[in-house]
């Protein structure tokens, strides 16, 4: 259970930790929920309730560093005679995110083996600037032709043009910005596209980020009426504490505890001291996901889960193993 403590006068609950208790599988079930509360094609926010700290973490590193997706990962440069150095150009490459779904391709199993259908994406590009290309662009100001991501071209290896499309293949943004180039400078290269985890390189990252929090909690432990329920509710984000006219005196209420942010702007007033629990509930976690795009973040947290169910079955048989031995 949580053990409230006192600091600053001020009534604080926090965590020192769990009672120990033998797991109950059955409880685990009765109390485990996720509810989806937003969802779109690049985010989502949902809550996981009923878990402990450990397995909410797990499922974010995973997220982080072990989710696949596919990047470009070797660049043949044929001609670069922009101001880029040729290894700044392939890195700048390498970091553009693709639409590719890594599902659908297998890990190469040898880097050096030749690419195939099945686990790499070729794309070409080759670009010049003329002045005739300056002249058509509308603003004076250019001095300059950009070479954007939309300049790369997917270019399918055997029978991949008849699975994939450009737009499935190609680049999320088409205005990822590459380089610059001058009246006679061009670039011509050639890159390789495969399947890998983020922990080998943050270019496989399937996320631009994901992270949690704990659900707050609120309450009010004494009634709050007028100047100061408006007091109150200034400080905390707007909708976390809400005002009722009883008798003619406003008074104030908890209305929504997702929205506070941890702020501790409550403590600077003296005649709220012992009048407000501020805590945080220790198995509901407020979950967010925010996809590149290539997969829909409710695709990323089942592969994580996939993720951590193998690791989980991995231990067991290693420990099963050493029991038998």
């Amino acid at each position: 259970m949580n053990n409230p403590i006192i600091m600053n006068k001020y009534s604080i609950e926090r965590t020192l930790g769990n009672e120990v208790k033998p797991y109950n599988y059955d409880e685990f079930v009765k109390n485990f929920k996720v509810n989806i509360i937003n969802l779109s094609e690049t985010d989502m926010e949902f809550d996981l309730i009923g878990v402990d700290v450990a397995l909410a973490n797990s499922l974010r590193r995973v997220i982080i560093s072990e989710v696949p997706s596919m990047a470009i990962e070797k660049v043949h440069i044929y001609q670069n005679t922009s101001y880029v150095l040729d290894e700044i150009l392939a890195h700048r490459l390498g970091l553009i995110p693709l639409k590719a779904d890594p599902r659908q391709f297998k890990m190469k199993e040898d880097e050096n083996s030749e690419p195939n259908e099945h686990d790499s994406l070729v794309y070409d590009m080759k670009i010049k600037c003329t002045k005739k290309d300056l002249d058509a662009l509308a603003h004076k100001q250019y001095i300059s032709f950009p070479v954007y991501s939309k300049h790369i071209k997917w270019s399918p290896l055997g029978n991949q043009k008849d699975i994939f499309t450009e737009k499935s293949v190609g680049m999320i943004n088409d205005d990822i910005l590459i380089a610059k180039l001058r009246p006679g400078q061009e670039i011509e290269l050639k890159m390789y596209a495969v399947k890998g985890i983020p922990k080998d390189h943050a270019k496989f990252q399937s996320v631009c980020t994901a992270w949690y929090r704990m659900m707050p909690n609120i309450k009010l432990l004494d009634d709050i009426k007028g100047n100061d329920a408006l007091l109150l509710q200034s400080c905390f984000p707007k909708g976390v504490i809400g005002l009722k006219s009883y008798k003619g005196v406003l008074v104030a209420h908890v209305e929504d505890c997702r929205k506070e942010n941890s702020s501790r702007n409550v403590f600077r007033y003296k005649q709220f001291d012992n009048k407000i629990l501020l805590s945080k509930i220790p198995d509901h976690f407020i979950f967010t996901i925010e996809s590149i795009g290539a997969m829909e973040p409710s695709s990323i947290f089942f592969e994580a889960i996939n993720i951590i169910i193998k690791k989980v079955n991995n231990a067991l048989e290693i420990a099963l193993n050493q029991t038998e031995v």
